[in-house]
């Protein structure tokens, strides 16, 4: 998976039929509002400032008599009936999987990366599958770029209740190379910090002030094996990976009893088909539910993923 964010917004209504009102209107109402009117504009003021979203009105065939079919808010804490996934650095192994793993749970999802033309892909499978998706580029390399990003995310969904951070690239990507421990220098390892780590701060100081007004929300961050076991050969990948698993376990002992659940997931497997002979494998679809059960339950800062 890679890293990027922008806005394509797509599936315009949210709105879910919850729950029906029906409203007895007096077709010769009296200058004083009786209780029918005194709901009528109740129901109007709430749909105005957006705490109700009126999905279809439609007579019942009773003269005088109206039925509202409506969507209200939840309890995750910002007022709407559809949960929000943000995955930065979504692309066609993990994040696609991770991304139906949560939109088949009834979560819209907002796929972020550096490449439109592959998130206009995603998007439209995951249409095609029920589920509401919408693409924003951008590069954790460039920090602004990603808060921009995920502002869009919360402009087009009205927030994120989940975000996930996993970027991986499949191309090289300028600055990034290995190193082992003996042979890693500054030059080396500060793009790697920058990319796992420091584009993981970042994108939690986008999401987690408003998880924390709300009393709710899931930090996830996905690192491969070698950030709890190390592999010599990818010293200086290892070490960016470590540093990021050590402050998400530490920020989700400091959200403790606020409702905001932080976890780790180390993958130390070889994801997909052409890995080297003898190395652990698994799916993307083999691994997705892990994310969902860190998500669900909260009883863990980490989980390590092996064959």
């Amino acid at each position: 998976m890679e890293g990027s964010s922008a806005g394509l917004p797509q599936d315009d209504d949210k709105g879910q039929d919850v729950t029906g009102h029906t409203i007895m209107a007096d077709p010769d109402p009296d200058p004083d509002p009786d209780p029918d009117a005194r709901i009528l504009a109740s129901l109007a003021e709430q749909v105005a400032s957006g705490a109700l979203r009126v999905a279809a009105a439609f007579g019942t065939g009773t003269p005088g008599e109206i039925a509202i079919s409506c969507s209200c808010p939840t309890p995750n804490g910002r007022g709407t009936t559809v949960p929000t996934l943000a995955i930065v650095g979504a692309g066609p192994g993990m994040g696609l999987a991770i991304a139906r793993t949560f939109g088949s749970r009834g979560f819209d999802v907002a796929l972020i990366a550096r490449t439109k033309d592959k998130l206009r892909t995603l998007v439209d499978q995951l249409r095609q599958e029920g589920i509401t998706a919408a693409a924003f580029t951008a590069d954790v390399l460039d920090r602004p770029s990603l808060t921009a990003a995920l502002d869009a995310v919360k402009a087009r969904f009205g927030g994120i209740d989940v975000l996930e951070y996993s970027p991986a690239p499949h191309s090289p990507v300028p600055g990034l190379t290995l190193a082992a421990p003996s042979e890693a220098t500054v030059d080396d390892l500060q793009p790697q910090i920058e990319y796992v780590f420091y584009g993981a701060v970042a994108a939690t100081r986008a999401v987690l002030p408003a998880m924390r007004e709300a009393g709710a929300g899931t930090l996830l961050f996905t690192t491969g094996g070698g950030s709890v076991d190390p592999l010599p050969m990818l010293g200086n990948v290892n070490a960016a990976g470590a540093a990021l698993r050590n402050w998400v376990i530490n920020l989700n002992k400091e959200l403790a009893g606020s409702g905001v659940h932080a976890a780790h997931v180390a993958i130390n497997v070889w994801i997909g088909g052409g890995g080297p002979e003898g190395f652990p494998t698994a799916t993307p679809e083999q691994i997705a539910p892990l994310y969902w059960d860190l998500h669900e339950h909260r009883d863990r800062s980490e989980a390590v993923f092996n064959a």
